[in-house]
């Protein structure tokens, strides 16, 4: 999924000379094809990301298209008053990519874990905010970004998990994807960013008859389909890898409790902090959202409901 980011920039930085991507001292590796190819329009900001976000602003305001990068624990969460006031605010257009989202940099601590930024981001007008599955979804959400000439925020999970579609989206990245369909009545699975892998392996384990989805697009949120969904099943099962508070979920859940009888089911992380440091593995398996725990959650409301 990062070569398809590295790609996907380059290319858009190629077509586009006012493309410009700052960082504060991240991706060094990540954006050697980007240096190499475009080294005039490549910013180090170094680390202090809230003036980096303020400096995309400007940029955006002088009629460049900046992206700005960082890890997910700071671009959004520590910049969110800059994301607010100095660059949604007035819709300016700037992509803010928050790469290693969840546990991917669970090793690192707490400090560093970022499972509340779909929660801080929701709350913002105006701010689109993508969170792709994998390297076909993430590729179509930046080219979307860019297009959309508005504040985008750009969610970025574990990127080495493998792909859950065969080849490049035909849909537009911000209606719900369907992955399998199906005609099971108890349940359907709908999941985000590093999930879907997840959510995958246990439709076809132990809910082969099940609808699978993934969602690209959180906010805007694909109503339509989501009403549509909801009204063919029982339960929808939520799978993301952020707190279970404001994230798919939550916006799931309050769609669908304003027309709708069905139950969500929301997994993902429980309000609490890491209290310890450990591999990505084990800091889902903390958590309860490894696949053996998220089978037994799921398989045990299909049962109680039975």
């Amino acid at each position: 999924m990062r070569a398809a980011f590295s790609d996907t920039l380059v290319a858009l930085a190629k077509q586009d000379p006012n493309v410009v991507l700052l960082t504060g001292d991240h991706g060094y590796a990540l954006f050697d094809a980007f240096r190499a190819a475009c080294p005039d329009q490549y910013i180090n900001a170094g680390i202090a990301e809230q003036n980096m976000v303020g400096m995309a602003a400007g940029l955006a305001r002088a009629g460049y298209r900046p992206f700005v990068y960082g890890l997910a624990a700071f671009v959004p969460v520590r910049v969110v008053e800059q994301i607010k006031l100095d660059i949604a605010h007035d819709d300016l257009p700037v992509v803010l990519c928050g790469d290693g989202a969840g546990f991917v940099y669970s090793h690192l601590g707490t400090s560093h874990q970022s499972t509340e930024d779909i929660a801080v981001t929701r709350a913002i007008p105006g701010l689109t905010i993508y969170s792709p599955a994998d390297r076909f979804e993430l590729a179509a959400c930046m080219t979307q970004a860019y297009e959309k000439k508005s504040a985008v925020y750009m969610r970025m999970g574990k990127a080495d998990l493998g792909d859950v579609h065969h080849g490049a989206l035909t849909a537009n990245a911000e209606l719900f994807q369907q992955i399998e369909e199906g005609d099971d009545p108890r349940i359907a699975f709908v999941a985000t960013g590093s999930m879907a892998v997840t959510a995958g392996r246990i439709r076809a384990e132990y809910f082969p008859r099940a609808s699978l989805f993934t969602v690209p697009s959180i906010k805007p949120l694909d109503h339509r389909k989501l009403e549509e969904i909801a009204g063919s099943v029982q339960a929808i099962c939520v799978l993301e890898e952020h707190s279970v508070i404001g994230g798919l979920g939550s916006a799931i859940a309050e769609v669908v409790a304003e027309n709708q009888t069905t139950r969500v089911l929301r997994i993902g992380v429980s309000d609490r902090f890491s209290h310890k440091c450990g591999t990505y593995r084990y800091l889902l398996e903390e958590h309860d959202l490894s696949f053996e725990a998220i089978c037994a959650q799921v398989k045990k409301y299909v049962d109680d409901r039975e």
